[in-house]
């Protein structure tokens, strides 16, 4: 069974396009458009891995990423945060509220598959 990934992003666009790419890779994806969702979805679905864009509506990314990981029933999935509006100290930022990793956008998409498969153990 294929690997579920969360993908929450409020850009209809880049939220329609990283899913197709990430299921032709053969992974199972479902979608979150703001934190609260987010934070629901993962609960529960309990995806491998949450791909979090920290600029969200209701609940940002930030807030999302810190209420999962102190969550005993979701402390453990896998975040990769993801900022167009990378700024000096985010990356440590994002690792600090919980991330297992971080990215920026535009997205690369080789760079961030190899963090997803080394996150999840498993060739994507």
């Amino acid at each position: 069974m294929a690997p579920l990934i969360l993908v929450v992003e409020d850009d209809d666009d880049n939220r329609e396009m990283l899913s197709r790419r990430l299921r032709r890779r053969g992974l199972e994806v479902i979608c979150a458009v703001d934190g609260e969702e987010a934070v629901m979805r993962t609960r529960e679905s309990r995806p491998a891995l949450v791909l979090m864009d920290m600029s969200l509506p209701k609940i940002d990314g930030w807030e999302a990423t810190r209420r999962l990981k102190a969550d005993p029933v979701t402390a453990s999935i896998p975040i990769i945060a993801l900022t167009a509006h990378a700024m000096r100290g985010d990356r440590e930022r994002a690792l600090e509220v919980g991330c297992d990793e971080y990215d920026t956008k535009p997205i690369d998409f080789a760079r961030l598959v190899d963090k997803i498969a080394a996150l999840l153990g498993v060739a994507v």
